[in-house]
């Protein structure tokens, strides 16, 4: 255990340097958050009953999510690059831990995401946006947010470790993308058609949108199915579920990688 822990933390060590050794990574990191409060508060936003002020209050927490959901196209991307580059047949053939690869890339993962929640939540009260939950609340919400992020990572290693190049890695947006629209994120499926409302609220996104919106005191529309009104116990039961069934997935694929 101490051998796989200490082999993890160098690989999460790697993943630091390289956010502090290709800054132009930190800028579209950070970046994204800022051009998607202004895009979608501000601009979709007005378009909204009530206008851009009234429309952040149910817009950020959905965009929390949205960027905790998103997140997994950096972990396919790294591990794309990292495969392609031979880095990973590299860590195979050295004497370390089979599973500190994985680990390290999660928690380095992580640690960047509660980066990408620390800029949105300052972008977000410069904006004028307030959670009205208590400390613990608050800091709950928060936390189911990165639990989702986590269940995530290990969607985007088993898809890094399945695209053959860092440019089929790129195409995921095309998966990314109404992965996190057709969800609670921007409008209530209760407003959408009915098939696609459907699969909007039972979207994990959506749970942990409408979980933290509760914790956050900026509750939205809710319909009346299961599913939304049971948003506090999915968000912390999709991401099990999601762990459970990708993370082995994960460490099989990445175990049989020929050499």
């Amino acid at each position: 255990m101490k051998w796989a822990i200490a082999d993890c933390w160098t690989v999460v060590r790697r993943g630091l340097l390289h956010y502090r050794r290709q800054p132009s990574n930190i800028a579209w990191q950070l970046g994204f958050p800022v051009v998607s409060v202004l895009l979608f508060v501000y601009v979709f936003g007005s378009a909204m009953e009530g206008g851009a002020d009234a429309y952040k209050s149910y817009a950020m927490p959905g965009m929390f999510a949205m960027t905790m959901a998103f997140g997994f196209m950096n972990t396919a991307m790294l591990i794309a690059i990292d495969k392609e580059h031979g880095i990973t047949d590299r860590f195979r053939s050295m004497p370390m831990s089979p599973s500190a690869v994985v680990s390290g890339r999660g928690v380095s993962d992580l640690i960047g995401a509660g980066l990408d929640l620390a800029v949105m939540a300052a972008i977000a009260l410069v904006i004028g946006w307030r959670s009205d939950g208590s400390v613990l609340e608050t800091a709950a919400a928060f936390a189911l947010l990165l639990w989702l992020r986590f269940a995530l990572i290990w969607v985007g290693v088993v898809l890094g470790l399945l695209t053959p190049n860092q440019e089929a890695a790129g195409n995921l947006f095309a998966v990314a993308f109404p992965f996190g629209m057709v969800s609670s994120v921007f409008a209530s499926p209760a407003d959408m058609p009915g098939w696609l409302g459907a699969i909007a609220m039972w979207n994990p996104v959506s749970s942990t949108a409408n979980a933290v919106r509760e914790l956050f005191g900026n509750p939205g529309r809710l319909g009346d199915s299961w599913i939304e009104q049971h948003a506090m116990l999915m968000a912390v039961v999709w991401p099990v579920v999601i762990t459970a069934v990708f993370l082995p997935l994960a460490v099989r694929k990445y175990q049989r990688l020929s050499l």
